[in-house]
């Protein structure tokens, strides 16, 4: 985002704003990384969301730009860990995988939305293609804009998948999602969706641990191999 902007949305009023960073792109250094992370920071945004690229199979872009996507791959882990250091360094909390949030503000500047998603709670997703989570179901609206309009316009609900969510799935969910924050999770309802033999493989190696009061949360190096720690944690 240009300076300026920034300062427009200032001068409009705005004193809670985000900014979106995509890490790994084709021809990207870490020193390139490094410099957009000051740039970021020069902006003092309340609030950063840090995403690694993600190039989709079968795409133009990743048959165009392929051998650099590769390569780029087998640095992700090292840029993770350079956007960490130098967020948290800045006084940035890193309260979930890809989201840190300034701590200074004496306010709640983490993102309450998504934060509801991460804690398991209900949401509801309005227009095309939006999925919506209540109770035992969930359900996505068709992504098809002609389909949609034409149920609109004939006074109709637009199409839509129904996926009911038995208590497993719910658990599991609860604790795949639950672990991206860097507050413990409680564990208690959800014995069933751990593996018990992971979970005590994950101590040993010192990337989770758990607590006498039953709460469960992955180490600073836990949280940085993510998604594959808490694999190793659900129960199959």
């Amino acid at each position: 985002m240009p300076p300026w902007r920034l300062r427009r949305l200032r001068a409009a009023g705005l004193d809670n704003v985000n900014l979106d960073l995509i890490y790994g792109i084709p021809g990207q250094s870490p020193d390139d990384l490094a410099r957009d992370l000051e740039a970021a920071l020069a902006l003092e945004p309340e609030h950063l969301s840090c995403y690694e690229l993600e190039a989709k199979p079968g795409t133009r872009f990743t048959h165009a730009h392929g051998d650099e996507l590769a390569r780029q791959a087998e640095a992700m882990e090292g840029y993770f860990e350079l956007v960490v250091e130098r967020l948290t360094g800045a006084g940035y909390r890193w309260y979930e995988t890809a989201n840190f949030c300034r701590t200074d503000a004496g306010r709640d500047l983490r993102a309450q939305h998504n934060l509801g998603y991460w804690l398991g709670r209900d949401y509801l997703g309005l227009g095309l293609g939006a999925v919506s989570t209540i109770g035992s179901e969930r359900w996505r609206t068709t992504p098809r804009l002609p389909a949609y309009l034409a149920a609109l316009g004939g006074g109709d609900l637009p199409p839509r998948e129904l996926e009911p969510l038995d208590s497993g799935v719910r658990a599991r969910e609860r604790v795949l999602l639950g672990l991206r924050l860097d507050e413990p999770l409680s564990v208690a309802g959800l014995e069933e969706a751990l593996d018990e033999p992971g979970l005590e493989r994950m101590e040993r190696l010192g990337l989770a641990q758990r607590t006498p009061a039953g709460m469960l949360a992955l180490t600073r190096r836990g949280r940085y191999l993510g998604g594959g720690v808490t694999a190793e944690l659900i129960a199959g």
